[in-house]
């Protein structure tokens, strides 16, 4: 039976209607009323109420960004969204009797549609880290989705690789969101434009448009510019740092990158597996995980969250 998967962004609201093997029959995008948390809700009401026009669903998960309760319920925190304690959950359940709903994280959906359709088929310990704006991450082990006791694990921008180093907007500092994310990559870019040699077609590119911007950047990269290449091999060398540290706890068959800088391939990788086998305890003596980019990429959160409201509604 189909599934509702619907993913809240701080611009858009996606949903889609989601067949059993993951693939999306029926979408429907609205935009984010993002100051208005009531507003947001029932822009969700609606977009539901587009995708099933009577047609039996087994059930509605909803991906939103932040902090949400282990019982898959209440949205503790959101950063962009005014919604703090708000019963989700709740909320939707009212406007839309008789079905079933689940709430997660958007980070752990787009994780879980990886391990299920995408670049985890096959795995079963598998960690995602999105690399956008700032790292989200997902964790599956033994099959199962890593919620930890209050809901809030996986939270891998925010494991700190350098004490005392750059403050975070969580409140600390060293987070490996300030060093492995494409706001990273950004300042890592404009410094390398403001030396001589290799930066000079960075420079250009700034010169030209006023700023550097991902899209700018991602195209030198594309273009294998020595400049750009050594920024995205930089991002490269922190998120192969972090991944050996979360091998040293989790112990993951394979780790999957996403996001938009994900779509340098190999040349994002590389820098991975370098700074990861650096970074190895005990190297030599553990088995090497496979490193890959995602495959679902926009459609991860939708997919995502449709498949873990069914697996919900089955248990």
């Amino acid at each position: 039976m189909h599934a509702i998967g619907i993913d809240i962004g701080g611009t858009k609201i996606a949903g889609g209607l989601v067949a059993e093997d993951g693939s999306i029959v029926r979408q429907e995008r609205r935009p984010t009323p993002a100051g208005d948390g009531g507003a947001i809700i029932a822009a969700v009401v609606e977009v539901v109420e587009s995708l099933r026009a009577d047609e039996p669903v087994a059930g509605v998960g909803v991906a939103a960004p932040g902090f949400i309760d282990a019982e898959q319920s209440t949205v503790y925190y959101t950063p962009n969204i005014p919604w703090r304690s708000e019963p989700l959950r709740d909320e939707l359940s009212a406007r839309l009797p008789g079905l079933a709903i689940t709430i997660d994280n958007d980070a752990n959906a787009a994780g879980w549609a990886e391990f299920r359709f995408g670049a985890g088929r096959g795995s079963h310990d598998m960690t995602l880290l999105t690399i956008g704006t700032g790292v989200g991450g997902a964790i599956i082990t033994d099959g199962r989705l890593l919620r930890g006791g209050f809901g809030a694990a996986a939270e891998i921008g925010h494991m700190r690789v350098v004490p005392g180093g750059l403050p975070c907007g969580c409140g600390q500092r060293g987070c490996i969101e300030q060093y492995g994310s494409g706001r990273a990559l950004m300042r890592f870019a404009n410094e390398i434009a403001d030396q001589r040699g290799i930066g000079q077609a960075l420079a250009a590119a700034r010169q030209q448009h006023g700023e550097l911007d991902g899209h700018l950047v991602s195209e030198l990269i594309l273009a294998e510019d020595p400049g750009a290449l050594y920024a995205l091999r930089e991002l490269g060398g922190w998120l192969g740092q972090a991944a050996a540290s979360i091998s040293a706890i989790l112990d993951p068959q394979l780790f999957v990158f996403g996001g938009g800088v994900a779509s340098a391939g190999e040349l994002l990788l590389d820098p991975i597996r370098e700074a990861y086998l650096a970074h190895l305890p005990a190297r030599g003596f553990h088995p090497e995980p496979r490193f890959a980019t995602a495959e679902l990429v926009n459609d991860a959160g939708i997919v995502g969250a449709a498949d873990i409201a069914r697996t919900a509604v089955a248990r």
